[in-house]
């Protein structure tokens, strides 16, 4: 039994020999990073000695599936070698615990997803509202934040990207556990070996995604799909962005959602993008759920050019609408930055004679009245004048504006290449989607 335990303590890992999970107070947490006891300044260490109610679940609550994280040690080869550490308690169906779906082959369809929508409430993006005097929902925030914080996939393949994933996304075992994942660009298949991958790309028939197209301006073409009946694409859609989505709630209740995929074309094939999501019905008249654009396409104006689909989608339902409230801080910069683009250059075109409703601009842009005026307030051009409020527009500023302007390219949606109609006109008329 001596010699049992030594080589027990032999084999034991140091603490040289972990990888440790860092978050930067006051950051976002794609931030976050693995790394070795040599980046720490020991010296400043302070020990604290965890209250027992809190120690590791590696009981009941680890066979939910459901783990907060992932210990790492270095193997004897000089590797690291990541373990699951413990796991957080979570309702299994509960509202911001993910099921996990049958332990799927890499040489499955991922098509057991929705084994657990019925047990799931569905919902578009996650806000932290403080919970204040609701015991209920700061139950739920607590669960949801400590379910998610620590990103449990390390990167992805993704055709000829290896993009490092920034949230944690709940795949179903044993994807969930895969340092890399690699993911077909064309069905979203996602796949925990390279060797299948490589099977996988050569044999795959697919160049598009799913759906139809509905629009097409030199590269760059937009695929309309039905949650309903693209239910396995639209949720591997989601977890997928979910790798890059902080701030959402991931269901697998994809039904009441339509999907628009933005897609670059080349001699290979349809490329995704990025996306968004739309309620099919929404109360609200928000015209976008969700939106990402993928890491290896960011900063080529696609942010904008998605938010100008949604709103050219509601100009053609003539009726104004709103993305999902409330919005995260980026979103909150891509939109103050849309509606100031779209508003200034609507007033330079001007000449400053014609007595203008708020309601005929947001009819002509499709942006609601609340977004109009939160913006125009925002740019110090909403005066009281005379017993009312009025929009003072400055010459020199739309000036300035138009020069600056000018000077930079921006990716917009041009509605005579869309050949999209809205639903509710197709189901009386009987006609697609395309033009």
């Amino acid at each position: 039994n001596n010699n049992n335990n030594n080589n027990n303590n032999n084999n034991k890992p140091s603490a040289w020999d972990l990888l440790y999970y860092v978050h930067y107070v006051e950051h976002d947490r794609r931030l976050d990073e693995w790394v070795t006891l040599d980046r720490f300044d020991l010296s400043t260490l302070e020990r604290a000695t965890p209250p027992a109610a809190e120690g590791l679940a590696e009981g009941a609550d680890a066979a939910n599936g459901t783990e907060t994280g992932r210990r790492t040690r270095r193997s004897n080869d000089g590797k690291f070698v990541r373990q699951a550490y413990g796991a957080s308690s979570s309702r299994r169906g509960g509202r911001y615990g993910a099921s996990s779906s049958e332990a799927l082959d890499d040489g499955g369809d991922n098509t057991n997803n929705n084994n657990a929508s019925d047990s799931l409430l569905r919902g578009g993006n996650w806000h932290y509202t403080g919970s204040a005097g609701n015991p209920d929902l700061a139950e739920l925030e607590a669960e949801h934040h400590e379910i998610t914080k620590v990103k449990n996939i390390g990167q992805i393949v993704m055709g000829k990207y290896l993009v490092e994933a920034w949230y944690y996304s709940p795949f179903p075992a044993p994807y969930n556990r895969a340092e890399t994942l690699y993911i077909c660009e064309f069905t979203l298949k996602y796949m925990r070996k390279a060797s299948f991958y490589a099977r996988h790309r050569r044999e795959c028939p697919r160049r598009t995604p799913p759906g139809d197209e509905i629009y097409r301006k030199g590269n760059l073409s937009v695929y309309e799909l039905d949650g309903k009946d693209h239910r396995v694409y639209c949720q591997n859609l989601c977890l997928l962005a979910k790798l890059f989505l902080d701030h959402k709630t991931l269901y697998y209740d994809v039904d009441p959602f339509h999907f628009y995929v933005i897609t670059e074309v080349d001699e290979n094939g349809a490329h995704v993008v990025g996306y968004f999501s739309k309620e099919k019905v929404s109360a609200e008249d928000y015209n976008l759920a969700c939106i990402l654009t993928f890491p290896q396409y960011q900063k080529c104006g696609y942010g904008k050019f998605i938010i100008s689909l949604s709103y050219e989608l509601s100009k053609r339902e003539g009726k104004p609408g709103s993305p999902e409230k409330p919005l995260s801080d980026l979103g909150k910069i891509s939109y103050r930055s849309y509606w100031t683009h779209v508003l200034l250059t609507l007033f330079s075109e001007q000449t400053g004679e014609e007595n203008v409703q708020i309601r005929d601009v947001s009819l002509a842009t499709g942006i609601k009245t609340e977004d109009i005026i939160s913006t125009l307030q925002s740019l110090n051009m909403i005066r009281y004048w005379k017993g009312q409020h009025v929009v003072f527009v400055m010459q020199d500023f739309l000036k300035k504006y138009r020069e600056r302007d000018g000077q930079r390219k921006i990716r917009l949606c041009d509605g005579k290449c869309l050949t999209w109609i809205p639903h509710a006109e197709r189901k009386k008329g009987g006609v697609g989607g395309g033009g």
